[in-house]
């Protein structure tokens, strides 16, 4: 009979020896390994005192930017929303009021924007989202609790300061095309 390919293995009956019948050199192979890892250097770290370096391109607790006059980028498009896979983000918008252009970039605003970092899976969707680049991801971890209730960030978390010295850095979390394309200030997308 003709095989119909040659990737065909020819399989043995063989019958088991009496050490391997009893397990012997399986139980020896195993408990050698694990006292090869018994002696190793630990993978562990003292995170408290001791922190390990991360990417620049690490995703961690969510920033609402401003703009460079301080105000809101956010315009409650509700597109980081609507991207969110684990539905996390919670918002609710309102009209900008006359005397407020100090304080919101555009007419619509997020009056209540809420992220619930307990479902948040920091994939990043959001940030890609936005059309407004109002929302990032930072280096910053996200601080553990014992109650869920501190796990929902409102603006109050999430709106970096006014003041320009303690705003936080997101270049390293953009591409160099990125960065190039937002000094064509002639776009409308960055005025």
């Amino acid at each position: 009979m003709q095989t119909l390919t040659n990737r065909s293995k020819v399989v043995s009956n063989k019958k088991m020896t009496f050490m391997e019948k009893i397990y012997l050199p399986a139980v020896i192979k195993g408990m050698y390994i694990t006292i090869k890892h018994f002696f190793r250097k630990k993978a562990t770290i003292n995170y408290p005192e001791q922190t390990r370096d991360f990417s620049k391109v690490y995703r961690g607790q969510h920033v609402l930017k401003r703009d460079e006059k301080g105000r809101e980028r956010c315009t409650a498009c509700g597109l980081c929303a609507v991207a969110c896979p684990a539905e996390a983000i919670t918002m609710i918008a309102a009209e900008r009021k006359p005397g407020e252009e100090n304080l919101y970039r555009e007419e619509k605003y997020a009056t209540v924007y809420e992220i619930n970092m307990l479902r948040c899976i920091f994939c990043g969707d959001c940030e890609e989202a936005c059309p407004k680049e109002a929302i990032f991801l930072t280096d910053r971890i996200v601080a553990s609790e014992y109650e869920r209730e501190p796990f929902i960030y409102g603006k109050d978390i999430l709106v970096e300061p006014v003041d320009p010295d303690k705003r936080i850095d997101i270049s390293a979390r953009q591409t160099d095309k990125v960065l190039e394309f937002k000094k064509n200030k002639r776009l409308s997308h960055n005025k």
